[in-house]
């Protein structure tokens, strides 16, 4: 009788090459494991390291929220899923919609926490990333084999995520780019794998209410 560890690595196997053949290959975490639709991941900047948190990234209105990168890893969990079909493996180049997943929010609660590119007139030609939709479609793209192995980018159909800096802190900007320089490059690492805390709640939540007042 097989052991239930490599029956379920077997079916990871399979579900990841029907994967293949309807989208790209299969996204993998930083582990080499296939990204798993509905878990929990840290997206960890690979050129600064850190993490990802929800900000203001404007003065008035407050809500929605921004993103922005801060030195302090891991971030905030996220979650992936798929807006018009159930496969269980994140693929490259499908669509995606990324959520942010904590209980522990710090502001503007009438949001949802889906990640969106802030189209309204006022924005700039870099479009802050901000939080709040519905659900908004993003697609993870190989950042190509110079920049390491299990390494992606955001992307979306007008522009490529990156970061730029803020005027009054250190931290990084969430932004649409069709700047390379500013192309924010990316590896996943999974909830548990990342965080060696027993709770479900990561150091940097357990912070957020403390240093969103900052942000």
């Amino acid at each position: 009788m097989k052991k239930p560890s490599m029956i379920s690595a077997l079916i990871t196997l399979i579900l990841a090459a029907a994967v293949c053949t309807t989208y790209g290959e299969p996204v993998k975490d930083t582990a080499g494991n296939p990204v798993r639709v509905g878990e929990k991941y840290f997206i960890t900047p690979v050129n600064t390291g850190g993490g990802l948190v929800p900000h203001h990234h404007s003065n008035f209105p407050f809500c929605p929220l921004g993103i922005a990168v801060i030195p302090y890893p891991p971030g905030l969990a996220v979650s992936f899923t798929y807006p018009f079909s159930l496969p269980v493996i994140v693929a490259t180049s499908s669509f995606v919609n990324i959520e942010f997943r904590s209980d522990n929010w710090p502001d503007c609660n009438e949001f949802s926490k889906f990640w969106q590119v802030d189209n309204t007139s006022s924005s700039s030609k870099e479009p802050a990333i901000i939080i709040g939709a519905e659900n908004r479609g993003f697609k993870i793209e190989k950042a190509g084999e110079e920049a390491g192995e299990n390494t992606y980018k955001l992307t979306t159909l007008t522009g490529t995520v990156g970061a730029i800096p803020r005027t009054s802190i250190r931290e990084a900007q969430l932004v649409l780019t069709n700047d390379d320089a500013k192309t924010l490059l990316v590896q996943f690492n999974k909830f548990h794998d990342a965080t060696t805390v027993t709770t479900s709640t990561s150091p940097v939540e357990k912070l957020l209410p403390k240093m969103f007042p900052f942000y």
